[in-house]
């Protein structure tokens, strides 16, 4: 069973937000409708002594959908068991989980839209009747033998939930769709990651990390790790504006929380493309990254500040991103 990770995070990174997850509901900052709606099941379940229905974590990464899936496993008292929808290729390799699984265990399936057809298959008849059907032989002689499974709970997680079937989707008792954070909510989960990491820090400065956090708190705990990092180098016990923001400078994260790529995106298409419309595939060979890593991760923060507009042409920068980046529109030129 392979752990679920992020794509990009070396052990320590790992190791650090590890450390900053809240353990229950009652710590998780921000998404307090979803918080409640979970209570609510969770303690639903235990008065009548039964696994939890099946719950579907959407939303972009960063979240805490990994973390929620954690506090599901912990406030029902059983284990977690943690794999990923790129792992599962064949149904066998889903059987060879399922059939593990012990009673009232929680199955974690980080990006679950990603899982091979076969196993989704298989899974439909496993969530809805704690039982799969196992092939043995092949060809003509072939038959299936009935397996029954130890009831669970299945914790999905996704990003992109319009790419799982209708029948999966259906089989979730629950379906959460995680928000992007607001600064005060940011700042919140900054303090108490301030305390954890035993860094004396101005409000007013963790204000400002959360302001350049893009509404994430993985972001927000990564950019408190470079800010604290940057104080340590430079023998700073109280980290005040100056630290933070001489940090965050150097690594290239601008007052809008916008990085290298993102400026380089905007750039694109500001100077390069004069402001006209850019295919997602032509962006992402000029950039040299993956389509799919800027539909996903770069773009929908942008449309969320107004800085490129989605068009049936293509992508394209708004007004505002030209005046973010001190260049004049096009349609504004003499």
């Amino acid at each position: 069973m392979n752990e679920v990770t992020d794509a990009g995070l070396d052990a320590n990174e790992l190791a650090f937000e590890s450390a900053l997850r809240p353990k229950s509901l009652e710590e998780f900052v921000g998404q307090a409708k979803i918080r409640e709606q979970l209570s609510l099941m969770l303690q639903a379940a235990k008065l009548q002594n039964r696994s939890a229905d099946h719950i579907l974590l959407a939303g972009p990464p960063g979240l805490g959908k990994t973390t929620l899936a954690m506090i599901v496993a912990h406030e029902s008292g059983h284990p977690l068991r943690l794999t990923s929808g790129p792992t599962i290729q064949h149904a066998g390799d889903l059987a060879a989980v399922l059939s593990s699984l012990q009673p009232g265990e929680v199955l974690f399936i980080d990006e679950i839209h990603r899982m091979a057809r076969p196993a989704e298959e298989m899974l439909y008849l496993a969530m809805e009747d704690f039982r799969i059907d196992v092939m043995v032989g092949k060809g003509p002689g072939a038959t299936s033998i009935p397996l029954e499974l130890a009831p669970f709970t299945l914790v999905g997680a996704t990003t992109r939930s319009g790419m799982l079937p209708n029948p999966l989707r259906d089989r979730f008792g629950f379906t959460a769709h995680l928000e992007f954070y607001s600064d005060a909510e940011l700042a919140q989960v900054l303090k108490r990651a301030a305390i954890r990491l035993d860094v004396q820090i101005s409000d007013e400065a963790l204000g400002e990390i959360a302001s350049r956090s893009r509404g994430t708190p993985r972001i927000a705990n990564r950019l408190l790790r470079r800010v604290r990092d940057f104080a340590l180098v430079a023998e700073v016990k109280s980290v005040g504006m100056t630290e933070t923001n001489a940090a965050l400078k150097l690594y290239d994260v601008d007052a809008l929380g916008l990085d290298r790529l993102d400026r380089e995106i905007l750039n694109l298409l500001t100077q390069r493309f004069k402001g006209k419309p850019v295919g997602l595939s032509t962006l992402a060979v000029a950039v040299g990254e993956e389509a799919d890593t800027i539909e996903s991760v770069v773009e929908p923060f942008l449309v969320r500040q107004g800085l490129i507009a989605r068009t049936a042409r293509g992508r394209q920068a708004t007004e505002l991103a030209f005046r973010h980046l001190g260049i004049q529109a096009p349609e504004l030129a003499e």
